[in-house]
């Protein structure tokens, strides 16, 4: 099985792309993958998400593309069922990891605290997402757990910005970042898609 660190290569930024129309989601992937971004993070939280999803895979064929906010069963088959090329959740539970355990894409659970990161472990995990990061202690936090999840690495995401990503990327435990700053909502309203380009340039230094 391959890692999700693995599936991202030299990408340290996972921009997450959540699209209130298909078109939406196919221009702002067409923003990153202008900026040379190669993974996406379609968030499946509006009801044209996988649809859009399918859309970028389509339209956008060079650019990797995952789906997040999976938080059961239904909807990670849903995700698979698009086509998702990995799959991210916001959280985890016995039931949800038991099923993620047997897809054949990489996987990125989301914890929060420390029994969430030691549920992971168990099931297999050893890459995780930290969510919300910044009101889960932060890079601080993952500083912290580093002595004592050794084997654990992690995708911090929520409250991540430009300003603190590298407070985040400075640790050997973080392959890398995850966040909606590259993608704000007035850029998306504005159709302003080099805005975007710019903001995932720029967080690739």
């Amino acid at each position: 099985m391959t890692r999700f660190s693995e599936l991202m290569s030299s990408q340290t930024l996972l921009p997450i792309i959540q699209a209130n129309s298909i078109q939406e989601g196919v221009q702002i992937a067409r923003a990153m993958a202008d900026a040379g971004l190669k993974l996406v993070e379609v968030v499946l939280r509006t009801e044209v998400s996988l649809q859009a999803l399918q859309a970028i895979k389509q339209e956008v064929p060079a650019l990797i593309v995952g789906a997040g906010t999976v938080i059961n069963t239904k909807i990670l088959e849903q995700a698979l069922d698009a086509g998702a090329d990995f799959i991210v959740t916001p959280a985890v539970s016995p039931s949800l990891l038991g099923a993620l355990g047997r897809v054949e894409v990489p996987v990125l659970p989301g914890v929060s605290n420390t029994a969430d990161i030691l549920l992971a472990s168990e099931y297999g995990f050893e890459e995780q997402k930290l969510f919300p990061a910044s009101l889960s202690g932060g890079a601080p936090f993952l500083s912290a757990v580093s002595s004592v999840f050794q084997s654990v690495s992690f995708c911090p995401t929520g409250g991540v910005n430009a300003d603190n990503k590298k407070d985040y990327l400075s640790l050997p435990n973080v392959f890398a970042v995850g966040g909606t700053w590259v993608a704000k909502k007035e850029w998306v309203a504005e159709g302003n898609w080099q805005a975007i380009t710019e903001a995932c340039i720029a967080a690739q230094q």
